[in-house]
């Protein structure tokens, strides 16, 4: 099972994220989250990551030039996107994208056939909030290409055992506090993942 650790503010939490076995980092460009960091913070990072580990940013509603020139000057590869007015035009996007569902019912989780997906719970401050997706909102849905986020820790991840996700991302199931990761938490949060 691939995690990424996503709310990354700091080297410390980037590294021992890695040496936890973390298949991604998230990077938030999004000013008003107690995770936000800037271009320059996230590219003193990378620049400092081993190889074979994804770098994501995450973006709020943001238009396609300032997302091409994040990732850009930030060296991300993957762009994570909460596009809640659908006004991207994603064929202008330079770098590979994720889209976020917010989910409020379950009428939301669709399965896409032709494309990754990340899939969390609505909340009004854009995630981060430790809120749950119901999980029977998945039963007898397509999980292979749905990364699922929203309230997971170490304790829950074997309630998604038999569910097929592609992936989790985790970031205050995580943390000693908003900003901040716990070396201890996301070593058992994987564990537990790898176990599923």
């Amino acid at each position: 099972m691939r995690v990424k650790i996503c709310g990354i503010t700091n080297l410390e939490d980037a590294l021992d994220a890695i040496a936890a076995g973390a298949s991604a980092l998230g990077f938030v460009f999004y000013k008003p989250s107690p995770r936000y960091i800037s271009v320059e913070e996230a590219l003193t990072i990378v620049n400092a990551l081993p190889p074979f580990v994804q770098t994501v940013g995450l973006f709020v509603n943001e238009n396609e030039a300032v997302i091409n020139e994040v990732c850009s000057k930030a060296k991300m590869q993957l762009a994570q996107i909460i596009d809640d007015e659908e006004k991207l035009d994603y064929t202008q996007i330079k770098p590979k994208t994720i889209r976020v569902l917010r989910a409020k019912t379950q009428g939301d989780i669709i399965s896409f056939k032709d494309q990754y997906l990340l899939v969390d719970a609505f909340v009004p401050s854009f995630g981060g909030e430790g809120k749950r997706v119901a999980l029977e909102w998945f039963k007898g849905k397509d999980c292979s290409k749905m990364i699922l986020a929203g309230g997971l820790e170490a304790s829950n991840v074997h309630e998604l055992k038999g569910l097929n996700f592609f992936a989790l991302d985790v970031s205050s199931g995580v943390e000693a506090y908003k900003g901040k990761k716990d070396k201890d938490k996301m070593r058992a949060f994987i564990k537990a993942a790898h176990e599923l």
